[in-house]
């Protein structure tokens, strides 16, 4: 698989997700149930952080009994992070950032993956190593749609997805940019759910979410 093909299949999960869930799982037994309420309200595409002891095997639950998910792997901060979720059967990776060593894994490994970035000299290092889908982080505090509209003048072939700060009340607002892919956040999944076992919460929550976001 070439470069520009990984990058266009990551175009077409992000495309297809319009919202990523951004999953830090503490207990195990709460990943297949919490994978199911979402994929019910129609969020398919689902950020397994690697932030808990449990975040590996929670993914590879995820994946192996809710075949209708398209699980990816968030918080790679390494090439080991890397390997693992390729082993682990993750359709895609995501990073917060990015090292030149990371940036050299990811280019030789065939998952597809968003490098974060937060500045211009961030984003031009992406790009030398063959990545034009990036993750913006933080973006909210990293001078939000201001900062995101900035960077697009110079970059103008560069598709983001924002995460960090978004939630029900302003991820139309990223959707609306034209540079935005899709928007990350963790607000589907609010922690007290995922322990209370709220799973309808969490559906309802996420069927009201496609409901009112259009798709980037």
């Amino acid at each position: 698989m070439t470069a520009a093909t990984r990058q266009e299949q990551l175009a077409t999960i992000f495309k297809s997700a319009t919202v990523i869930p951004v999953l830090t799982i503490e207990r195990l037994e709460d990943a297949v149930p919490l994978a199911r309420a979402l994929v019910a309200g129609g969020v398919r595409v689902l950020e397994v952080t690697l932030r808990t002891p449990a975040a590996a095997d929670a993914a590879k639950a995820m994946i192996a009994e809710v075949p209708e998910a398209i699980v990816g792997i968030g918080t790679i901060l390494n090439a080991d992070d890397l390997a693992r979720a390729r082993a682990l059967g993750a359709k895609f990776g995501i990073s917060p950032g990015a090292t030149p060593g990371l940036l050299k894994a990811a280019a030789a490994s065939d998952l597809p993956f968003a490098p974060g970035i937060a500045t211009a000299s961030e984003l031009m290092q992406a790009l030398a190593a063959g990545f034009n889908i990036v993750k913006f982080f933080p973006a909210e505090q990293s001078g939000g749609i201001k900062a995101l509209r900035a960077l697009a003048g110079p970059f103008p072939n560069v598709r983001v997805c924002p995460t960090g700060g978004i939630g029900e009340a302003n991820a139309a607002s990223w959707l609306a940019e034209p540079n935005v892919v899709a928007v990350g956040g963790s607000w589907l999944c609010p922690p007290a759910d995922i322990r209370s076992g709220n799973w309808p919460g969490i559906t309802a929550m996420s069927a009201r979410a496609m409901k009112s976001l259009k798709p980037a």
